[in-house]
């Protein structure tokens, strides 16, 4: 009986081994083909623009930039009147004067603000531009991009910066510099099947033990809100602000603020870096032991060097 458990035991041990040691040496799977970046409806861009200026009109934006009058409330409610009611006779009486007057008002608002001297000249037609100019897209130039993780490990006694990289990074975002609050920024991914370090034993375990990249194929970034950013930049302007959002790491999404410095080079192209830290355990990460690693660092650094042209 006791030889019997031995052998029982013996052969469970033998097929764990060679489980483990077929996730850690299998070949993982290729990327699926080049990463693309997910569109942003510039249809959406140009309406996001208008929602922040609080009017879909040129006339009431204009009094909202220069005076934060509540025209655009006067006209929602003149568009949102009912029909006058009708009299015993079925014939419709005389529309009521309010709703007019308040369109007259912002009309006259208009008209007012320029003869009092309080907006500069031709800054009336300035402001219409920029609530109704259309928003550059712009999508990540993979060839001149990379995104990469770093995480600090002591390796037989020497302290090391592991760092893995790929330029298979795609998004979009769109940009109106007259009116930077308004910018759009699309989901962000990466390709994890193609980030590589400097030792292949450990991409394989990366991919197959860590990430699980046959399962999970991107790393994925959806932004939600930008903090900090002025009204207006200019060409060779650096910008600084920060990027919050939701980050999906295999199936665990955990909220994450990217610190970004950006620049525009031209009319054209916008070149930049995002950082945030994270710590791999909130993502339900598993990092395997391996006697050439005496400890890992629970902190583990992505960034992203991004160059975006205009589409």
């Amino acid at each position: 009986m006791i030889k019997k458990m031995i052998m029982v035991v013996g052969a469970i041990v033998i097929v764990a081994v060679g489980v483990v040691a077929y996730s850690f040496f299998k070949t993982p799977e290729t990327a699926s083909g080049p990463i693309e970046a997910i569109p942003l409806d510039a249809v959406n861009a140009v309406e996001s623009l208008a929602a922040s200026a609080g009017s879909t009109t040129e006339v009431t934006a204009a009094v909202l930039a220069m005076e934060g009058d509540s025209g655009a409330e006067a006209q929602e409610e003149l568009i949102a009147a009912p029909e006058p009611p009708a009299d015993s006779a079925g014939e419709t009486g005389p529309a009521e004067e309010p709703e007019v007057e308040a369109a007259t008002d912002v009309a006259a608002d208009v008209e007012a603000v320029a003869e009092a001297g309080t907006a500069r000249p031709g800054e009336a037609n300035q402001v219409r531009e920029e609530m109704t100019s259309t928003p550059i897209i712009f999508e990540i130039v993979q060839a001149e991009s990379e995104a990469r993780f770093l995480i600090d490990e002591v390796l037989q006694g020497d302290p090391t910066t592991v760092v893995g990289a790929t330029d298979q990074a795609a998004g979009q975002f769109a940009v109106n510099p007259n009116d930077l609050a308004s910018i759009q920024v699309g989901i962000i991914q990466i390709n994890t099947r193609t980030l590589v370090t400097n030792n292949q034993y450990r991409n394989r375990a990366i991919k197959n033990r860590i990430l699980l990249t046959d399962n999970y194929e991107f790393v994925t970034f959806t932004p939600s809100e930008i903090i900090g950013l002025p009204e207006r930049g200019a060409v060779d302007e650096p910008l600084t602000f920060q990027l919050v959002g939701e980050l999906q790491v295999t199936d665990v999404t955990r909220p994450v603020t990217f610190e970004v410095t950006a620049v525009a080079t031209s009319d054209t192209r916008i070149e930049g870096t995002a950082k945030t830290t994270i710590l791999y355990p909130d993502f339900e990460l598993f990092i395997p032991d391996s006697p050439s690693v005496d400890t890992v660092d629970d902190e583990v650094r992505l960034e992203l060097d991004f160059v975006a042209d205009a589409v």
